[in-house]
């Protein structure tokens, strides 16, 4: 299976930096995911990206431009056409999530015939630093089943069905086939400090947190 980093589309609030070379704990966050995969033992690692400045981390990029933008009320930027495509079984990994070691390894260790989606889930870990869910990975093995749902959710998305632009959580609802609009935990559900970096207010988060795992 390829681990694909999802590291593409634009942010406005870092700037001319995209944010998953944001440095937290003095590492890069895109490459701390390649270290963690490395430990559990992954060496089919790539970066999906439309930055040359990934390619300083020893990786296969995979230049992909889609048009996944900061969503404002004037964006219809569809998240769906992040997912890099290939045939192979993937495993597609938020470029912008801190990974801790535990949630690599199990998404590394889960095993599906089809589609897993991993995220958060309250309540929370005490060190999670949002106070809602966040998707952490999508693991594919029908990637024809994840291709089927991706133009649903676009075919949705044209025709107004969703309340806001669709992101991981509309995809999931499609792929499952689950009431739309709503969450449900029907996922791989990981509960540590492992979350996404919107913000360098999270970056400085993330910091205390790691801080305190250190102090342990």
């Amino acid at each position: 299976m390829k681990y694909i980093i999802m590291c593409g589309g634009t942010y406005g609030n870092w700037e001319d930096t995209p944010k998953h070379l944001a440095k937290v704990g003095g590492e890069a966050i895109v490459e701390r995911t390649i270290r963690l995969l490395r430990e559990a033992g992954i060496s089919n690692i790539c970066i999906s990206a439309n930055d040359e400045r990934f390619k300083q981390f020893g990786v296969p990029v995979l230049e992909h431009t889609n048009t996944f933008k900061v969503y404002t009320a004037e964006d219809c930027g569809e998240w769906v056409e992040a997912f890099y495509p290939t045939d192979e079984p993937a495993c597609y990994l938020m470029g912008d999530v801190f990974y801790s070691p535990g949630a690599i390894e199990k998404i590394v260790e889960t095993k599906t015939d089809d589609i897993e989606f991993f995220a958060s889930a309250p309540p929370f870990a005490d060190n999670y630093i949002k106070p809602w869910a966040e998707p952490i990975a999508f693991k594919v093995v029908n990637q024809k089943h994840l291709r089927e749902a991706i133009e649903t959710v676009k075919h949705l998305h044209t025709a107004g069905v969703f309340r806001r632009n669709p992101v991981a959580w509309e995809l999931w609802q499609v792929i499952k086939n689950t009431p739309l609009n709503m969450i449900i935990t029907n996922y791989t559900v990981i509960n540590d400090y492992t979350c996404d970096i919107d913000s360098r207010e999270d970056a400085a988060k993330m910091e205390a947190v790691l801080r305190g795992i250190d102090n342990d």
